[in-house]
């Protein structure tokens, strides 16, 4: 059985006070992806290099304090490829790829951590130009290789997919320009949302505004995924979303896999 988590942690520094490495050592995963770690490879040496056993390959933003991805693995990879190529995102952090190529299988995981546009106009349009850049590297890397890619999407789905939907249509997160990607990414690109594909019901959320009593009366969203190539779905067993303790405004999402590594 693979074990597969992605969380957005929100600053790994903050997270760790709020017993994320307790939690990460008790879950016990055999991959992990982080997202928004908020540091820098200075802060990161000596303490969060390995958690849970697991050993972390990042990548940081330039600049500090800001976004950042990693994932921790627990069998070493046969190459770690961080960056999409492209120069504006590259330098905010967003994206790791751990492979795992064998003489029988190419196989990949990967933590991403799509930019909000929440923040205003000039944000939502980079969170455009950053969709029409992952669109073709995933379609490439799909007819390349099986990934499992995990991380902070940023992008509600569907109606399900938050609690106040209908007030929701024009903010960033759920316009219909985002659905519209996301559904291309399944429907063209041929990638399955696996959590989805495992539990259909409602009212089920990784992400809590900090505004309000969201988190007391779960006025969520589903903003983190596992996005897997169509064979290494089939493989997925079951899903949790972790909500038990708060590390961050995300909540953990661990799906089991019927594969190893």
């Amino acid at each position: 059985m693979f074990r597969l988590v992605t969380l957005n942690l929100n600053g790994i520094r903050s997270a760790a006070t709020k017993g994320f490495e307790a939690w990460a050592e008790g879950v016990a995963a055999d991959c992990m992806g982080v997202q928004e770690v908020k540091a820098q490879a200075a802060d990161v040496a000596g303490r969060f290099e390995v958690v849970a056993g697991l050993t972390g390959h990042f990548h940081f933003a330039d600049k500090k304090g800001y976004s950042g991805v990693g994932l921790y693995t627990r069998k070493k990879p046969s190459a770690v490829i961080t960056g999409i190529g492209n120069a504006e995102f590259d330098a905010e952090g967003r994206y790791v790829e751990a492979r795992f190529d064998t003489a029988k299988r190419k196989l990949s995981i990967i933590s991403c951590y799509f930019p909000s546009g929440s923040s205003g106009e000039e944000r939502q349009q980079a969170k455009f130009r950053f969709l029409a850049q992952m669109y073709p590297h995933l379609m490439k890397l799909k007819a390349e290789r099986d990934f499992i890619l995990v991380g902070d999407i940023n992008i509600a789905h569907k109606e399900i997919d938050l609690k106040n939907w209908k007030s929701n249509q024009k903010n960033s997160g759920f316009l219909p320009e985002e659905r519209a990607w996301m559904t291309h990414a399944l429907d063209e690109i041929g990638l399955v949302d696996v959590f989805r594909t495992l539990n259909p019901h409602p009212e089920q959320y990784t992400w809590w505004s900090n505004r309000g009593q969201a988190w007391a009366k779960n006025v969520g969203w589903r903003l983190d995924y596992h996005l897997a190539t169509p064979a290494l779905a089939k493989k997925a067993k079951s899903e949790h979303i972790y909500l038990e303790q708060r590390f961050s405004d995300h909540a953990p999402l661990v799906i089991d896999y019927d594969f190893t590594l």
